[in-house]
């Protein structure tokens, strides 16, 4: 049977509770709607995450929303369309808003600073899980924080392998088992909501 390095340290990660914890929505941005980067399973991440969302405000949670901060014309640009969060999952006016240059969402941003002391527990969402999402979370042990994914709420596309194309299901499946061997327990957006 396989196990986590997690279990084999006998350690279970905990669910955590939305009032508790804070809340970081990486790339949701319209990038990732059409075009090259266009997600196969964005539709359903995106509900899945507007339900998280919904319930971390009411909660009372910190939210932090991260966005991808691209060169103008290119992909991410932030002054047109397609760097701008998707409008289901956009920020209200009192919750944070991170601009980041690179995949994760700690490099040359205070990120850190906002989600404050170590130990805190932190869920994560967002698009690519291999990418961005995955990136944020590996580094967020380095800040000794309680990492937790929501499984659904994030998605990938389809990458070119070895042998021919790698679907998309099966490299966010892939990154969700790699993250959830040491970096960060994995829940749906209904275990975190307690349906």
């Amino acid at each position: 049977m396989a196990e986590t390095l997690f279990s084999l340290a006998g350690v279970t990660p905990a669910q955590p509770n939305l009032a508790d914890a804070a809340l970081v929505l990486i790339d949701y941005q319209n990038e990732y709607l059409t075009g090259p980067l266009e997600l196969p399973d964005a539709a359903a991440a995106i509900a899945a995450a507007e339900r998280v969302l919904n319930a971390a405000r009411v909660a009372g949670s910190r939210i932090i929303h991260v966005l991808h901060k691209g060169g103008a014309g290119g992909p991410f640009d932030r002054s047109a369309w397609r760097g701008e969060p998707i409008e289901q999952l956009k920020p209200a006016p009192f919750e944070d808003v991170v601009e980041k240059p690179r995949p994760s969402s700690f490099y040359r941003t205070d990120l850190d600073v906002r989600l404050g002391a170590a130990g805190r527990p932190v869920i994560f969402m967002g698009f690519m899980t291999h990418m961005c999402v995955s990136t944020t979370v590996r580094a967020a042990l380095d800040f000794g924080y309680a990492a937790t994914v929501v499984a659904d709420a994030c998605a990938s596309r389809d990458l070119p392998g070895l042998d021919g194309v790698i679907a998309a299901r099966t490299v966010h499946d892939a990154e969700l088992a790699a993250l959830g061997d040491r970096f960060a327990g994995i829940f749906t957006a209904a275990q975190i909501l307690g349906e």
